[in-house]
């Protein structure tokens, strides 16, 4: 059986000046899989994922999400996307913006809202006003409004920053039933143990892939034995590439 690809991107480039932000990504990633992206801070993950959800417009090179070029209005309903920076209206409520955020995907079951409130650990502070509250738990929020609408493609920038680690392992065994259903999900992390939970890995460094696989696969290939090392290794090659 043929794979079903969702994401795909050839010789897709973004330049900001003489800044290569992403220089050339080809990219495939499958239906129901969990796609990380490794890098150091400015190595073009954000700028990447923004390019696939159609808020920046390619250089060069083009994308496909769920079999139509992007960008296309049609597909960005059926995508989640958790920015790096919170956007959430900071005046209203927990309850107030997940559920307008329900609304703009024309999803307003209120079973729908409060099972994603109790995903996220929210349920008691449903209405307190989001300016109050932690960093940790607006990013809970944020995850939960990319959620509403139950898309065919989740795509999370650093989702787990400030989250405690009990609440981590939760989201990544929902991730995966996510998985288990059909979802796709791509994700950028800096953190190693939640990297080794992804089926397979881009390492990222000044706008190129230099790598990808699983992480077994990404640790035997450079001869190293931690994910950590293996990172290291390929960031040291790319570096001697220039």
């Amino acid at each position: 059986m043929a794979e079903n690809i969702v994401v795909e991107t050839q010789g897709l480039s973004r330049y900001f000046g003489r800044v290569r932000a992403v220089d050339g990504v080809n990219l495939r990633v499958r239906e129901g899989e969990s796609y990380g992206l490794l890098g150091p801070n400015g190595s073009g993950k954000t700028t990447l994922i923004r390019l696939l959800v159609a808020l920046l417009r390619p250089t060069a090179g083009t994308v496909r999400v769920l079999g139509r070029t992007m960008p296309d209005k049609q597909v960005l309903s059926q995508i989640g996307y958790m920015t790096q920076a919170e956007a959430l209206y900071q005046d209203l409520t927990v309850w107030e913006n997940l559920l307008f955020f329900g609304k703009v995907y024309g999803m307003v079951s209120r079973a729908r809202l409060e099972e994603l409130l109790g995903f996220v650990g929210l349920t008691e502070r449903s209405r307190s006003v989001v300016a109050t509250l932690s960093g940790g738990m607006r990013r809970r929020l944020s995850l939960a409004c990319a959620l509403v609408h139950n898309p065919s493609l989740l795509l999370l920038d650093e989702p787990t920053v400030g989250i405690d680690p009990q609440l981590r392992v939760a989201f990544w065994e929902h991730f995966h039933k996510l998985n288990q259903a059909g979802i796709t999900i791509i994700i950028s992390s800096h953190v190693m143990d939640e990297a080794e939970r992804c089926h397979r890995l881009g390492l990222m460094l000044s706008g190129r892939l230099l790598a990808e696989g699983s992480a077994q696969e990404l640790r035997q290939r450079s001869g190293t034995s931690t994910l950590e090392e293996a990172f290291l290794a390929y960031m040291e090659a790319g570096h001697e590439l220039g």
